[in-house]
Formats: C-alpha cells, structure tokens, sequence
C-alpha cells in the first residue's frame, strides 16, 4: 500500500478487518474498519479516497468513544492485507 508518512498508536497490535469493502464499485477495496485489541469492536478505521488502492487516510478511536483520537496521511504503519 503506501509508505506511512506518521506512525499512528493503536489499542493493541493484532489487526483483525471487520469490514474491508468496495464501496464505489470499482472492484477494489476501499474502506477498511478493524479491530485491533481483540474485543470485537471496531477502533482503526481507513479510507482510499481517491480510487487508487491504497490508503489515503488512517483514523484511529483509542478510547472507542465514536470520536477519532488521531487522523494520519496514509496507512498510519498498518497497511491492510485485504
């Protein structure tokens, strides 16, 4: 994907995609929504928002309140895997 620009903190460090889809329908993924402490619940959430398969913007929810805890450029040092 593409070469993080800012290393972003996660709640843990075992990433597991809840949702990896291809909303505009280009036949490429495009929203990644994972978890990353095991419990279930989504905290890392990224976005291409250009349509050129990589990720564009990495947002993450430590405390998994609903509200971004911090917002980076690029894959944030978590490329997906899907």
């Amino acid at each position: 994907m593409t070469e993080p620009r800012e290393i972003i903190e996660t709640r843990g460090t075992d990433r597991v995609d809840l949702i990896a889809r291809d909303t505009d329908g280009d036949g490429r993924t495009d929203v990644w929504v994972s978890d990353t402490d095991g419990d279930g619940k989504p905290d890392l959430f990224q976005f291409d928002t250009d349509q050129d398969g990589k990720v564009d913007i990495t947002m993450v929810d430590l405390d998994q309140d609903g509200t971004p805890d911090a917002v980076v450029d690029g894959d944030g040092g978590l490329p997906p895997t899907s």
